[in-house]
């Protein structure tokens, strides 16, 4: 499955909800998603690191429907060659 895949189906999923929801309330749902692997880092349970990575992705897919972005286009900046300032 691509990002766009996955994008994707997050909204055709949770769309409606997560727009009527808005971006400051579903950030503070992402940013409890990323608290939780940050916990799940911190432990030897692989299992649940990726069941938190997964958290953390499906949230961002989810901000990013609310917000008009197409994801898998705008990581293409870090694909690109010759482009300067990336840490």
């Amino acid at each position: 499955m691509t990002i766009k895949e996955f994008q994707d189906f997050i909204r055709t999923q949770y769309y409606a909800r997560d727009r009527q929801r808005g971006t400051p309330h579903t950030f503070m749902w992402f940013v409890e998603e990323v608290g939780e692997l940050s916990s799940a880092l911190a432990g030897d349970d692989h299992y649940n690191k990726e069941e938190e990575f997964a958290d953390v992705f499906a949230w961002l897919c989810t901000l990013a429907n609310i917000n008009d972005v197409d994801i898998e286009k705008a990581v293409g900046k870090y694909t690109v060659r010759g482009v300067k300032g990336f840490k």
